[in-house]
């Protein structure tokens, strides 16, 4: 199988067609239709390089592009329609290594793909996040969260619920988009076991979980990840 394309993308006509000429190319071609599904597909998928709309139903597409850069250096290549130069500046500054307008040029969207994967042969994905000097610390690949020296045992739903607020640092996460990331979207209206499951993310991570500083809620509407 080729190297690993993700098409973040709305469009259905757009997406089905990218998609179809890139497995036609030799790659292999995944697609998601919005922000939160994009986002764990990358996650999970890891690939080798991601189309990305600008213009997203759930999210700012460009919000998505920062935090795609946070899980990794793989190259991103923001599609749009629009003409809007402020946006296409934005998006290369946060992190985008090319753009490409729609309608689509077949010939144009090949080329620029295999000059962005030729300039990356192997992208870097983060395997850790460092908070608070050090000495807060997260393994995405062994799955392992430290502080300190002390390894703290937390079973898979808590680990991806931390790995979600940890990429997310400083930003209020939307209770729904938190479960859906984290668990999937068959749980975007579990509010109640989210609750629990901070419950027990707090009573393992923090000084003092009845005051927590680590996890905080922003009545209403979710949870922020605010290391020092």
């Amino acid at each position: 199988m080729g190297r690993k394309i993700l098409i973040i993308d709305d469009d259905k006509p757009t997406s089905s067609m990218m998609r179809a000429l890139l497995e036609k190319r030799g790659f292999d071609a995944h697609h998601a239709d919005g922000a939160q599904s994009g986002l764990r597909m990358a996650y999970q998928l890891q690939p080798d390089l991601v189309m990305l709309e600008v213009a997203l139903p759930d999210r700012d597409g460009l919000e998505v592009c920062r935090q795609l850069r946070q899980l990794s250096d793989m190259p991103i290549i923001l599609i749009s329609a629009s003409q809007d130069n402020d946006n296409l500046i934005t998006g290369l500054e946060i992190g985008a290594d090319d753009y490409i307008a729609k309608p689509i040029d077949h010939g144009e969207l090949i080329a620029r793909i295999k000059a962005r994967l030729r300039r990356s042969p192997k992208a870097r994905h983060i395997e850790e996040l460092a908070f608070n000097g050090g000495e807060f610390r997260i393994n995405f690949v062994n799955r392992e969260v430290w502080i300190g020296d002390a390894l703290k045992q937390l079973t898979p739903k808590e680990f991806n619920l931390l790995a979600v607020l940890a990429q997310n640092a400083g930003r209020v996460v939307p209770r729904g988009e938190l479960v859906a990331e984290a668990w999937g979207d068959d749980y975007r209206d579990a509010v109640d076991t989210l609750k629990l499951y901070i419950h027990y993310l707090r009573q393992k991570l923090e000084t003092n979980p009845q005051q927590p500083q680590l996890i905080v809620t922003s009545r209403g509407v979710g949870y922020r990840f605010a290391p020092n």
